[in-house]
């Protein structure tokens, strides 16, 4: 009895499906999904694919033939052979390799970076040499604003490539990468595959933007989804979630961006290599705005040279008074608001030049906001300039001690993190240990509070590199000895006095010819640093090289301890 209600009920949807065909051939409205099965299998006998992916894509397309143009299986297998069919699998770009091209197209880019093209011109010899694109990922790391994505474009036109880039900011899922399983309602490939099929073309210059900034959760870990991606030794086989067959990313060009590698995942860092890009000194960023940024701002608000003339004083003013920055973004701004200004001027009023100089920038950008010589008119006692390493380039910071009648307390202010702490309270001790020799009372410590500040102290501070600040505010607030105002200096220091290398460098001078610094001490193991720093720079401030707490001491106070 159960056979025969199956039977029945088969026959009846048969009949019910012929019925249906029938009305569609009166309505014009054929089923025709025979014609849509050959043309897919047109295609992929056409392209040259590997050999499982074209067998799978073929069953696929036999199994559409079986399905039910009502079933909404049928939908997932057409978008998958759409996929299938429109990816480069034997697109290349073929563009040359010049050398020369490539040197000539990064300084018409970028200005100065000398390093950072020379390494870059480096990694394109090889590959013209070795003729493969297999090697280290680069990964560009500097502050915001330096020319990063920039370069990334360069390196693509000057490889003659189509360029792509994928921003990983936020992103915090694995499915981004590796796409979603078809067992899914709505499942798409990841970005990765997606703008390669974007690109048209398998050997794109692939930019990862803002690598540093990736999280995970609970749907996964795309970090870990990235390591496959940028291994040479395994990219030849990347295997996107939707599509389950391989692709062959290894004759991509990755390159990546960061603007800090510690919070790069150390499995993903270990695939790359770094370079480094600091900040610009003030000659570069005047270089960059008068031959890239004023010429472009300048066409993109409808003007020309000759409506608005803005000359080297006014861009030296934006400098120094409007922006403090590593980059070059802000600048851009304020340029961009001149513009916008003498736009209207010119529409308003039917002025034929609108002129700016350094003398009229203030009606152009208000009052200044930044001092470019921000150091105190005096030697103060207890208080010493630091400089840090920050995200955004480096930065100088200024230490407050005051001492008074107490207990021996030690206060520690201005948002500290555990490393900071702990470095202050190393040289609290050294200078208990040498009290002596400092020409300070022996028990101090039981009879005076020491309060340390940093100032700003809504913005967190870490690490070691202020050991050397905070002790010298310390001994000049407890000996009464004022600090040299046009000296800062950089260093950690141990409990016997040591100092120690700090990282950062370039970018903390930057900082310190920023404010008006006069000399600098450094830790002796950081000399070699000294080559990194623009020779402009080197001629303004004068470098001192310590070993101890004794020289850095001899050198800070005005009167010698």
């Amino acid at each position: 009895m159960l056979l025969k209600k199956q039977i029945t009920k088969i026959q009846k949807e048969y009949y019910l499906r012929e019925q249906l065909k029938a009305i569609q051939k009166e309505l014009g409205e054929e089923d025709d999904t025979q014609n849509v099965v050959d043309d897919y299998t047109k295609k992929l006998k056409k392209i040259k694919m590997p050999k499982e992916v074209k067998t799978k894509a073929l069953k696929e397309a036999d199994r559409l033939l079986k399905t039910s143009p009502n079933s909404p299986e049928t939908g997932v297998i057409r978008t998958y052979l759409d996929w299938i069919v429109d990816l480069p699998w034997d697109t290349e770009s073929k563009g040359k390799i010049d050398i020369k091209k490539a040197r000539d197209i990064l300084n018409e880019d970028h200005y100065g970076l000398k390093d950072v093209k020379e390494r870059i011109l480096e990694f394109i010899a090889i590959r013209k040499l070795t003729n493969s694109m297999k090697g280290p990922i680069l990964c560009l790391v500097g502050p915001p604003g330096v020319g990063k994505t920039s370069i990334a474009k360069s390196i693509a036109r000057a490889l003659d490539r189509k360029f792509v880039r994928m921003s990983l900011g936020g992103v915090r899922d694995e499915a981004e990468i590796r796409g979603h399983r078809r067992t899914y309602i709505g499942s798409m490939p990841g970005s990765i595959i997606g703008s390669i099929k974007k690109a048209g073309t398998k050997n794109p210059v692939f930019l990862f933007d803002e690598i540093d900034k990736i999280g995970n959760d609970y749907r996964g870990d795309p970090a870990s989804g990235l390591l496959e991606v940028l291994d040479p030794e395994q990219n030849s086989t990347f295997t996107d979630h939707f599509l389950d067959v391989p692709f062959d990313l290894s004759k991509v060009l990755f390159v990546t961006t960061a603007n800090t590698t510690q919070s790069i995942p150390a499995p993903l860092l270990d695939r790359m290599e770094v370079i480094r890009i600091s900040g610009y000194t003030d000659e570069e960023k005047l270089q960059i705005a008068l031959k890239h940024l004023l010429p472009k701002q300048i066409e993109e608000h409808g003007l020309n040279e000759k409506n608005i003339e803005i000359d080297e004083s006014a861009i030296k003013g934006i400098i120094d008074f409007y922006t403090r920055e590593a980059g070059v973004r802000n600048l851009e701004r304020n340029i961009a608001n001149i513009c916008r200004k003498a736009a209207k001027k010119i529409v308003e009023e039917n002025i034929e030049l609108v002129e700016i100089n350094g003398e009229n920038l203030h009606e152009y950008l208000g009052g200044k906001k930044y001092r470019f010589d921000l150091l105190d008119e005096e030697n103060q006692i207890g208080v010493a300039n630091g400089l840090a390493w920050t995200e955004v380039g480096g930065e100088t910071l200024s230490v407050e001690v005051n001492t008074m009648k107490g207990t021996g307390k030690t206060q520690l202010t201005g948002k500290l993190g555990d490393v900071m702490k702990e470095s202050a309270m190393t040289g609290i001790s050294y200078i208990r240990a040498n009290s002596k020799i400092l020409n300070i009372k022996p028990d101090f410590y039981k009879e005076i509070d020491i309060h340390i500040h940093v100032p700003e102290g809504a913005i967190p501070k870490d690490g070691p590199s202020a050991g050397i600040t905070i002790a010298t505010a310390v001994v000049s607030a407890l000996s009464n000895t004022p600090i040299d105002r046009e000296l800062a200096m950089t260093g950690e220091v141990t409990l016997r006095g040591r100092v120690l290398p700090v990282g950062g460098v370039k970018d903390k001078v930057l900082a310190a010819n920023r404010m008006g610094i006069k000399k600098i001490l450094l830790p002796a193991d950081n000399h070699k640093d000294l080559d990194d720093i623009p020779e402009d720079i080197r001629n303004k401030i004068e470098f001192v090289m310590v070993k101890d707490m004794n020289q850095v001491l001899d050198h800070a106070l005005i009167k010698k301890v």
